[in-house]
């Protein structure tokens, strides 16, 4: 399915009376069957105070990675950063935290509520280097589908 055909979607969603987690992992679980590369998809939100990300919604294999410490890992330089990360290969990150073995590239791409980054949506494929500006310019549509739950 063609970015375009989720989008109409993923605003359907937003739009439901569900409440927001429930929205938040419909949107996964849409991002995760429609685009075959996307493995695991899920929200993390800062605490900014801890300087710490915190796990929310999401689909795929199970996680060890509940919080991560602010620069730590592709998520964690996100939440620095404020800028999409897109890793090709997981294999050449210095930075990068294994999540499993099957996990071969990935993108992250921060939330902002207010101009203030409040999370990300991260995404791990198991193919190598599958993602493109569309799929950047994808996410952040998602995402600021999503600003408006907060």
């Amino acid at each position: 399915m063609e970015f375009e055909n989720i989008k109409s979607e993923v605003k359907n969603i937003i739009n439901s009376n569900e409440n927001r987690d429930e929205k938040l992992i419909r949107i996964c679980q849409l991002l995760q069957d429609s685009i075959s590369y996307y493995n695991w998809v899920g929200f993390y939100f800062a605490n900014h105070e801890t300087k710490t990300l915190h796990l929310g919604p999401y689909v795929g294999a199970e996680t060890d990675h509940t919080v991560i410490p602010f620069g730590k890992g592709i998520c964690g330089q996100v939440a620095e950063s404020n800028a999409n990360f897109v890793v090709p290969d997981v294999s050449a990150q210095d930075n990068y935290i294994a999540c499993s073995f099957t996990v071969k590239s990935e993108i992250v791409v921060p939330l902002f509520v207010n101009g203030i980054n409040i999370g990300q949506i991260d995404i791990d494929s198991h193919v190598i280097d599958p993602f493109t500006e569309a799929d950047e310019r994808f996410l952040e549509f998602v995402n600021e589908e999503v600003a408006s739950l907060f």
